[in-house]
Order: structure tokens, then C-alpha cells, then sequence
């Protein structure tokens, strides 16, 4: 019955729309609004309820919506996400160890492009130099896609650049907030960091093209600053933190699926150096092996490679980790 309400009568994401106006809606303004028949508004409240939905119905003066549980399911992703050509190769689980580690087990399996993997929980969630990603469950959006493109590796030097645009932009369309972007796959609202990008690719022995790759996102979204870990709480935050806002993750979960799946080729430099909050500012040069170095962080160069004027003179930087001035605690001497 859930299926065919959603999938024939009406779309779910938009009467919870109009529910969540927090206001009495008549059964008559939703049929209108919706196109369909008060009967059929009424049929679609009781499946939102027995959804876990807490809906106040009252005889003329229509439905309010109350609360909503905060889960991630399939059902809810596919019927934001619609017609989309990779809603059937969406996997959601409750928890996993790493969804990036999940879709290479796959893409090994022979799984086709464009497969996801969508988490509520990580136990091993990962970013870049192998540092541990907090995946806590209830809160987030864990998600990874796995792309086929035919070409060698360095026809993607870009692709985390591009991750970054299009989370950026998923991000956008959700909740309105323009993030920044930390060089290189960091996003931030407020100073805070609300989001991580990591890509892995596999190539082939005998042709030494790309057999696949893999991009991992993580989006904090509705957990409070308290819930992070101690070391955590002065770097990390969450749309929710930063914006006071709660965001519905199925929809979330749906745009950056959407997003991604423009991946690669997307057209992501000016976007990407219009919201990189390292341009201009002085910033700390880690190193493997070297000692800290002190520049300002000038242009974003066509590979995604961050252009530097230090003491030595104009560098280039490609990888390692740069720390911004007052960012996450950096500030220099």
C-alpha cells in the first residue's frame, strides 16, 4: 500500500512539505496543492503515521505535523531521489564499517557504475592521510558511489575537487547554506567543518586504466556540538550547529546522490575557488618529513593543486595538509 501511495498517487516529500509549514492544513488545501482527492490526502496521513510520523488530525481544521523520525530508509531516498537512473543500485544500511570499503568489495564483485552505499553509522569511517572520520549514528549521512570511468588515472587529478563542488551544491539545494571549502576536501559553515570527501581508485594491471573508483562523503547533519567528541567540538559541527536548522537526511542522502552522479567531468574550478576558504589567507604547510611552513594561499591551479606564495616564492602545493589562520585552531606565530 506505501508503494503505490507514493509511487502513483502522490509524491511523500511534498506533503511532508506542506505539513512541516507548522501551521493546520486542511485536507481540501493538500488535495488541491498535491492534485489529488481529500481521500487520497487522508489514505497517505495514516501510512505517514504509522511511519512514525506524529500527526495531529483534527475535523475542520485539517492535519499538523508534530514530529518525524529521523531514519534512513530506502523508500524515503528513492522517493526523493525519483526517477534518478542509479535509484536501483541505492544499498542502506544501519551501520557498516566503511561505505567506501563496501563498494570496492563490490566494485570487485563486478557491480556496475553508479552503485551506492548509504549509511546511517560507520564503526570505521575514514578521511584523507588515514585519519578516522566520527560516524555516529542518528545524525549524518555516510554515502559512497562508485564510478567506471574509462581513463588513465591523471584525468582524474580533479576528482575530490569535483566531490567538493558537488556536495557544496547538494548542501545548497537542501538547506540553502552556502558552505565553504578547505582546500582540499574539507566543507565549513561557520568555521566549522560539516563535511569530508575521500576517493580511492583502482587500476587495471594490464592496461593501466582506472577499474574503478570510489568517492566516500560524509555530511554531519543534525548532531549538536555537545554530542561530538571532546577533541572534536572546537573543529567540528553540523548543519544543524551552524545553522540552527534540521535537515531531512533521506533528501539530503537523494541530492548528493544526484550530485555525485555528475562525476567526473563536472565544471568545478570557478565554483570551487569562488568557496575556498583558504584563498587569501595565511596558512600552515604540513609536510611529511618537513618542518611547518608559513605562506598565503593565492589560486586554485587546473588540477585541483593549491598555488602558494611563501617565503622561497611562489610554490605549488599537491598534497599534505594546509591549516588556515583561526580555522580549526591555527594561527600562526
Amino acid at each position: 500500500m506505501c508503494q503505490d501511495i507514493w509511487g502513483d498517487t502522490m509524491n511523500k516529500q511534498e506533503l511532508l512539505a506542506l505539513l512541516r509549514q507548522g501551521r493546520w492544513v486542511s485536507g481540501a488545501e493538500l488535495g488541491t496543492r498535491l492534485g489529488v482527492t481529500r481521500a487520497a490526502v487522508s489514505k497517505a496521513v495514516t501510512v505517514l503515521k504509522r511511519e512514525g510520523c506524529e500527526i495531529e488530525s483534527v475535523p475542520n481544521r485539517g492535519h499538523r505535523l508534530v514530529s518525524e523520525p529521523d531514519r534512513l530508509t530506502r523508500g524515503d531516498i528513492l522517493a526523493a531521489l525519483g526517477s534518478h537512473p542509479w535509484a536501483e543500485t541505492v544499498e542502506v544500511l544501519t551501520t557498516v564499517d566503511s561505505t567506501n570499503d563496501l563498494l570496492k568489495s563490490r566494485a570487485a564483485a563486478g557491480a556496475p557504475h553508479g552503485t551506492v552505499a548509504v549509511a546511517d553509522c560507520q564503526s570505521a569511517g575514514r578521511g584523507r592521510l588515514g585519519r578516522s572520520f566520527d560516524s555516529a549514528p542518528g545524525s549524518g549521512v555516510y554515502l559512497s558511489v562508485l564510478l567506471r570511468p574509462v581513463c588513465p588515472p591523471q584525468a582524474l587529478m580533479t576528482l575530490t575537487a569535483q566531490a567538493a563542488v558537488a556536495v557544496r551544491r547538494a548542501v545548497r539545494t537542501v538547506t540553502g547554506a552556502e558552505a565553504g571549502i578547505k582546500w582540499v576536501n574539507d566543507l565549513v559553515l561557520a568555521e566549522r567543518k560539516i563535511s569530508g570527501i575521500l576517493t580511492e581508485l583502482s587500476l587495471e594491471a594490464e592496461s593501466g586504466l582506472v577499474s574503478y573508483c570510489v568517492v566516500g562523503v560524509g555530511v554531519n547533519c543534525n548532531r549538536p556540538t555537545v554530542d561530538f567528541p571532546p577533541d572534536l567540538r572546537q573543529t567540528a559541527g553540523s548543519i544543524l550547529s551552524q545553522t540552527g536548522h534540521r535537515v531531512d537526511r533521506n533528501r539530503m542522502a537523494a541530492e548528493l546522490i544526484r550530485a555525485l552522479s555528475a562525476l567526473p567531468g563536472l565544471d568545478w574550478q570557478a565554483e570551487y575557488r569562488a568557496a575556498c576558504v583558504n584563498l587569501g589567507k595565511p596558512i600552515q604547510i604540513l609536510a611529511p618529513g618537513q618542518p611547518p611552513r608559513t605562506g598565503t594561499a593565492l589560486d586554485i591551479g587546473p588540477e585541483a593543486e593549491l598555488i602558494v606564495e611563501t617565503e622561497r616564492g611562489r610554490e605549488t602545493v599537491r598534497s599534505g595538509e594546509v591549516s588556515v589562520r583561526g580555522l580549526y585552531g591555527y594561527v600562526p606565530l
